[in-house]
């Protein structure tokens, strides 16, 4: 079984969930593909996909919403799993899955989740570390990855 694990990543958050993801399922046969660099034209070779992306301004990459509604009919077929990066600890975290993701996709899917997020300043554009800083009152770079969240999504696909 195949499986492949498509994401987009800003700061490189998502990347680095994806990978760990990735560890967690502990399969050989996974790829990582970050679709804001590399174009994924045909899903048949996978078993299993995941997609993942990063929320800025309470929205989801441009690149994960495009790749989801090209490859909707075909992500229907397989064994799915959708998860965002994002610093919200509200309840807004799960508004911002839904929202991020067409609802017939997360109806079928094995797993969702929420894994957490960084704010990485080293990665930011002037503009942004003054958005950050004033909105979420940090003055250095802020780790939150819930590592258990990507255990329990990853338990759900070794099930």
């Amino acid at each position: 079984m195949k499986t492949l694990i498509a994401f987009a990543t800003h700061h490189g958050t998502t990347a680095r969930a994806a990978e760990l993801l990735k560890n967690e399922l502990g399969a050989d046969a996974i790829d990582l593909v970050n679709i804001k660099k590399q174009k994924i034209t045909d899903l048949s070779a996978y078993n299993t996909v995941i997609v993942g992306g990063s929320i800025h301004a309470g929205n989801i990459q441009g690149a994960v919403k495009k790749f989801c509604e090209t490859h909707k009919d075909v992500l229907l077929t397989k064994r799915a799993g959708y998860f965002i990066c994002c610093m919200d600890r509200s309840e807004k975290e799960q508004e911002q899955l839904r929202n991020s993701y067409p609802a017939a996709l997360l109806e079928k899917a094995i797993a969702t989740g929420c894994f957490g997020g960084e704010f990485r300043l080293d990665k930011m554009n002037f503009i942004e570390k003054a958005i950050i800083k004033k909105i979420a009152k940090i003055s250095e770079s802020v780790s939150d990855i819930k590592t258990d969240a990507i255990k329990e999504f990853a338990n759900s696909f070794k099930a």
